[in-house]
């Protein structure tokens, strides 16, 4: 049903439209809000800004992040789902949104009717760090001390939902290590807590997670793509241990279900304008940030996609919400 949902709302909002409308002609005349679900500070966030400052130089209007933490994105999805669907509120999404489909049995929204996916932003390749204390330096002395002591290590997680947090369950299940979750409302705070010794471990992507590295406050022990990463080879793919382990996180954008086929093809089209710029595109490949804009219907096709693959992996981890 998600999968029909979805393909419909593609059709429904119009990706070939020829004429605009009023509509559009009209839009964007005030600022746009841009729902981000993390709290500030981490690697989306930054990522969101970055975009949200080109995309006001594109658009011609302020572009103002909001920044909704929670339940793993559940909150800055539920206010993106609820607000008027006019283009003047877009949300910054990510595999959550499909995640939540295939893990969440209640959520205060409809992902099948609440939201039309624009384009897909980003792709954040993960990477698995510590804290330097618990001394270990690769994926097989974290798992085998983890196993040595069963139940004594803690991660950052930001809902069993977020991909961060997902990484971790299907990271346990492959490896048999006994790791605790500590949630926090974000990247941000989970990177100070890592820092400071409250917990030992966590996902993160590398553009919110390079300072810190590279002064040495925390240490980069895995990647999650299987292939690593191309501008860190000096960071080992988890499946060089684990091949079954093989993951990378996108960012997208979306609006409220609703809004009008004419101005989801404006805000695609401009977004896509900003995906392409030169110095956007410079800032973000210093970070390891990939950006990556699709059509709107191969978008749709991957968050189809990707509520099949995280629901065989959801289920395969025998992971459930309390």
């Amino acid at each position: 049903m998600i999968r029909k949902t979805l393909l419909t709302l593609a059709l429904a909002s119009g990706l070939l439209a020829p004429v605009a409308s009023l509509h559009a002609q009209a839009y964007p005349n005030r600022a746009i809000r841009f729902i981000v679900p993390y709290a500030p500070g981490g690697g989306a966030d930054i990522t969101c800004r970055m975009i949200a400052q080109k995309m006001q130089e594109i658009m011609g209007q302020n572009v103002i992040v909001e920044n909704r933490p929670g339940a793993s994105e559940i909150v800055g999805n539920e206010a993106l789902a609820r607000s008027t669907p006019d283009g003047y509120t877009v949300g910054f999404i990510s595999n959550s949104l499909a995640i939540n489909a295939a893990l969440q049995p209640k959520l205060p929204y409809d992902t099948e009717r609440d939201f039309i996916p624009i384009t897909r932003l980003v792709n954040v390749p993960l990477v698995m760090v510590v804290n330097p204390g618990i001394g270990v330096n690769s994926i097989k002395e974290l798992v085998a001390l983890a196993k040595a002591k069963p139940g004594t290590l803690n991660f950052a997680s930001f809902g069993t939902g977020g991909p961060h947090g997902l990484a971790m369950e299907w990271f346990k299940s492959v490896t048999g290590a006994n790791i605790v979750a500590i949630n926090y409302k974000g990247v941000g705070p989970g990177m100070v807590a890592l820092q400071t010794g409250e917990v030992q471990v966590m996902f993160t992507g590398l553009g919110g997670g390079s300072a810190a590295i590279r002064s040495g406050k925390i240490r980069a022990i895995g990647a999650t793509p299987a292939k690593g990463i191309a501008g860190a080879p000096e960071i080992p793919p988890i499946a060089r241990d684990y091949p079954e382990f093989d993951m990378t996180t996108w960012y997208g954008m979306a609006v409220a279900g609703g809004t009008p086929a004419d101005i989801v093809n404006r805000i695609h089209a401009d977004v896509t304008k900003t995906l392409n710029s030169p110095d956007l595109r410079q800032r973000t490949e210093s970070l390891n940030i990939e950006l990556s804009p699709l059509p709107q219907d191969q978008f749709i096709a991957l968050i189809r996609h990707e509520i099949q693959i995280w629901g065989n992996v959801i289920k395969t981890a025998k992971i459930t919400v309390n």
